[in-house]
């Protein structure tokens, strides 16, 4: 049986309808204006959205946990069961992202996550971030277990998870033509992160993606521009934010949205396992954390991950920069589809996937469908 719903404000990710209809099972069947849809099918459940807004399904390619869980110490089953609750914030894409921990406790990880995606296919790849970074700019990665990029052992990890790792965080000063030849032929997008490179050493590497940007890596500073200056000014680079108004301070994130402009930003939630969970004392990769007041902190006060939630990164990307809908959609959706090759999403069109939200005029989330299935709380 087929569900339709109906007069929305459909924001397809490249044109409006503001009067719209979506068909749709498992896959989009038909979208335009409710001028044109034709019942077909007797069956069909149709639904009036009174004017409510629809947007394509969110995707997160950097989050490590919630709703206490976390993705390096997860069964299969509670990995899944997280990704579920993922769902209820929009997300439906996701990048199930680990930590840099023990060689046993990523293959474990690795194990897990490729059972997890066989029993859940909203996770849609992995975000190896660490082991291979930076002690300088270490953040929440315990300093113990880094160490410098390595083929085999990235091809191990991979192997593992069902070779589904999309995007791996590393310093590439530390790094070496080898290894990322390695990455560049399977597939894996290089990202600069937890790193102290130069520009020089930037521009040398192949990274063609920031994690975080302005987080946890060499700063912008007037003789040196660093991993962020390198981000802000290279045009074809993509830069994660994380829009939580903690981790980057508004002004900052409107600087880079002035600067990137929507085609290149992406926004992430780098959440943790303390995300849906009451305030106090959580764990991350082995350490005590501290939430209190919308932020997870280590004992030493470095931000740990977030509890971002990402319907809240959304209305916040619009708050901070006054951006419009549409290039909210660009940086929550579009370009995390083109950049990773994700054929199926990113934005509503005829025999992609059924994955949209459905906001109100405040850009409340109120239900999230996902391959076609209703979430709602």
């Amino acid at each position: 049986m087929y569900t339709v719903v109906k007069h929305a404000h459909i924001y397809t990710g490249n044109e409006e309808f503001k009067d719209g209809y979506i068909r749709f099972d498992k896959k989009i069947i038909s979208i335009g204006n409710v001028d044109d849809y034709q019942p077909k099918y007797e069956d069909e459940n149709v639904i009036d959205l009174k004017g409510n807004l629809v947007v394509p399904g969110f995707i997160d390619v950097h989050s490590h946990g919630g709703y206490g869980f976390d993705a390096m110490d997860g069964t299969a089953q509670e990995i899944s069961e997280m990704v579920n609750d993922m769902i209820l914030e929009g997300i439906t894409s996701y990048f199930t992202t680990t930590m840099t921990q023990s060689h046993q406790n990523i293959e474990n990880a690795m194990v897990q996550i490729n059972k997890a995606a066989e029993i859940n296919p909203v996770i849609q790849g992995v975000h190896l971030e660490g082991p291979f970074v930076s002690p300088v700019f270490k953040g929440a990665q315990p300093e113990k277990y880094i160490e410098k990029p390595s083929v085999k052992e990235l091809e191990h990890w991979n192997d593992l998870s069902g070779r589904r790792i999309k995007l791996i965080t590393y310093a590439p000063e530390n790094s070496n033509p080898e290894f990322e030849k390695y990455c560049v032929k399977n597939n894996i997008i290089l990202s600069a992160g937890h790193s102290n490179a130069t520009r020089q050493e930037m521009k040398k590497s192949l990274a063609t993606h920031i994690t975080h940007l302005y987080n946890a890596q060499r700063e912008l500073k007037h003789r040196e521009p660093g991993v962020t200056g390198h981000g802000l000014l290279e045009k074809n680079i993509y830069c994660e934010l994380i829009a939580d108004g903690f981790h980057v301070y508004p002004d900052m994130i409107n600087l880079a949205y002035k600067l990137k402009g929507p085609k290149r930003i992406e926004l992430v939630t780098d959440s943790m396992r303390a995300k849906g969970m009451p305030e106090g004392v959580s764990e991350l990769g082995g350490q005590k954390v501290i939430v209190k007041d919308k932020q997870a902190r280590l004992e030493t006060g470095n931000l740990a991950g977030s509890v971002l939630q990402y319907n809240d990164a959304f209305k916040n990307i619009i708050k901070f920069t006054g951006c419009s809908i549409n290039d909210a959609i660009m940086m929550s959706s579009i370009n995390q589809a083109r950049e990773f090759n994700l054929v199926n999403k990113g934005s509503l069109e005829a025999n992609k996937d059924a994955d949209f939200n459905i906001l109100d005029s405040d850009l409340n989330l109120l239900k999230t469908y996902s391959l076609g299935r209703l979430f709602e709380k």
